[in-house]
């Protein structure tokens, strides 16, 4: 994904790239990048231990999360008007104690070099799981596996309950485990290294940030997700996200070879459109 720093540095003779919100170039109102129409379908195969097949390729929808986690009705620079991701707190806000606040509001005014991803690191959890371009789910038994196009970024996920590694274990994408209850995978996330942004615009995550999430099918080309994410060092109480993630179906579809280019300055190309086949980098 090209991130706020790329978008800022563009050339002179014209405007920076829009991203999200009203007026984006493709993907409707979830922004510039594909996301797989909802096509319903019967229900979710099943793995030869009865658990929910959900082996393939996926987009996610998460309305502009991925340029900002809250809504945000107003533009600001180089992200439109649009809605996020977060349904608690009920306002679509995150609940910063007031420092914090202070701190988010000064990133995205003053500091958006530092953004993780216009320096190619990885987004963290659950940033992930609203990035573009889609990407492939490998389930086997005790084990899933989440392989992004984007960064080449990859979750492997034990199935099996184990604990976490040590807590000095400091991870971009953090130490995840996952359970089954019913239906529904519960990936339990911790050892973070605090890189990692919800989004582009400041909103920052510490060390002892915690996520849970719950992927739930609601068909073969379906996946409900839920994420609860609480850190009492920044927030006031836990708050949580919510979209889905939609299958391609196009049976030719294959994830390509993906380049970071650290302050690239010429976004404008390196965007999908709508029926998702992607545009040249100069």
């Amino acid at each position: 994904m090209l991130a706020a720093l790329a978008a800022a540095l563009l050339p002179a003779q014209g405007p920076p790239a829009r991203r999200g919100g009203g007026g984006a170039p493709a993907g409707g109102e979830f922004g510039p990048y594909y996301q797989a129409p909802v096509v319903k379908a019967g229900p979710m195969p099943r793995t030869a231990d009865g658990k929910p097949d959900m082996n393939g390729y996926w987009t996610s929808r998460f309305n502009q999360a991925v340029f900002d986690v809250e809504d945000h009705p107003q533009a600001r620079p180089g992200v439109g008007p649009g809605k996020g991701a977060i349904v608690d707190p009920p306002d679509g806000k995150i609940p910063y104690q007031p420092w914090a606040a202070a701190k988010a509001k000064d990133l995205g005014e003053n500091h958006m070099y530092e953004e993780p991803e216009a320096h190619c690191y990885l987004s963290g959890v659950p940033h992930e799981d609203y990035g573009p371009f889609g990407f492939q789910i490998l389930e086997t038994k005790g084990y899933l596996v989440m392989a992004w196009e984007a960064r080449h970024a990859y979750r492997i996920i034990p199935t099996d309950g184990r604990p976490h590694v040590a807590s000095n274990v400091k991870l971009f994408e953090g130490d995840s485990v996952g359970h089954w209850e019913g239906d529904t995978l519960v990936i339990d996330t911790t050892n973070q290294n605090s890189r990692g942004w919800f989004d582009m615009v400041g909103n920052f995550t510490s060390e002892n940030i915690h996520v849970v999430e719950r992927f739930t099918p609601v068909d073969a080309n379906t996946i409900n997700v839920e994420a609860t994410v609480e850190d009492p060092t920044l927030y006031t109480r836990p708050w949580k996200i919510a979209g889905s993630f939609g299958r391609r179906l196009d049976p030719k579809y294959e994830q390509m070879e993906f380049a970071c280019i650290e302050g690239n300055q010429d976004p404008q190309h390196y965007v999908e459109n709508q029926g998702g086949s992607k545009k040249k980098v100069r």
